[in-house]
């Protein structure tokens, strides 16, 4: 059985919704992967809204989201998920790195607090349950798939996810900071033979010297640990906001003569896994 990647959102740090930002689409981070009648969703950024339409129209009510952290541009769209206020609907949500800071729920519901949100968490009445796990742990969301946890250098922690089914496997790992010259051997064993690798890619090196802290990669790093990694296809993500369309097409371009196996990810766009 295939796994079905969809991208619903690609930007990090904000959504820029922009005439410059048609092409690859200016929503932050949200990714479903679709294995059978199973829906998995990886972070809640503005994309997750669109997201919960399409899950409307084909009428699935049951689905686990995976975070990997509750920085704003990965969970600021949960509030606008439509699909959470139904009572027939099931979300379970996940998160590896709050298990000592009093747990992913705590986050959402503040989220959805005053002063900031005028709707609460409660008033979501689809059966909502929350988990925390300790990174490293291979959650099994149903039969036959399973799926890996890997922790990520990013400021307040952060989970790396690898999806694996039927032989194929999707590694989502966004957001991580590199050390040049020295390749994060944890990422480097998590992907290895990875039918897809979604990565952090929102710098380029030449840009990364001046936000390095910021905990955040580049497409030359992703390429290079693929490539180390025997990893099939690459997928940039976490696209800079200040990245227009004309320059992520410069960025894709380049990054395609380094490797052919590269694509930049695009807002709404399908890969298939068979």
């Amino acid at each position: 059985m295939a796994i079905d990647v969809k991208f619903w959102g690609v930007r990090g740090s904000i959504a820029c919704p922009s005439p410059d930002h048609v092409v690859y689409g200016g929503n932050t981070r949200c990714v479903e992967m679709r294995i059978g009648d199973h829906t998995l969703i990886f972070d809640a950024g503005t994309g997750i809204r669109n997201l919960g339409k399409d899950l409307i129209r084909r009428k699935v009510t049951e689905a686990s989201i995976y975070l990997t952290h509750t920085h704003w541009d990965h969970i600021n769209g949960f509030p606008f998920f439509v699909p959470a206020y139904n009572p027939a609907a099931r979300f379970h949500v996940l998160a590896g790195h709050l298990k000592e800071q009093g747990g992913v729920e705590r986050v959402f519901s503040a989220q959805m607090a005053d002063p900031t949100f005028p709707v609460p968490l409660s008033a979501m009445k689809s059966k909502l349950t929350f988990e925390d796990f300790t990174i490293g742990t291979v959650l099994y969301p149903a039969d036959g798939i399973a799926v890996r946890t890997a922790p990520l250098r990013h400021p307040n922690g952060a989970t790396a996810y690898r999806v694996e089914h039927d032989g194929k496997s999707v590694c989502y790992v966004t957001d991580t900071e590199h050390m040049p010259g020295q390749p994060d051997e944890v990422v480097l064993d998590f992907i290895r033979n990875a039918d897809l690798v979604i990565y952090d890619s929102t710098y380029t090196d030449d840009e990364f010297p001046a936000k390095v802290g910021w905990g955040h990669s580049t497409w030359q790093e992703g390429v290079r640990l693929c490539q180390a990694a025997n990893g099939k296809r690459l997928a940039l993500f976490h696209h800079d906001p200040d990245h227009n369309d004309a320059v992520m097409a410069g960025i894709e371009l380049q990054a395609r003569s380094q490797w052919s196996n590269v694509f930049a990810a695009r807002d709404e766009m399908v890969v298939v896994i068979e």
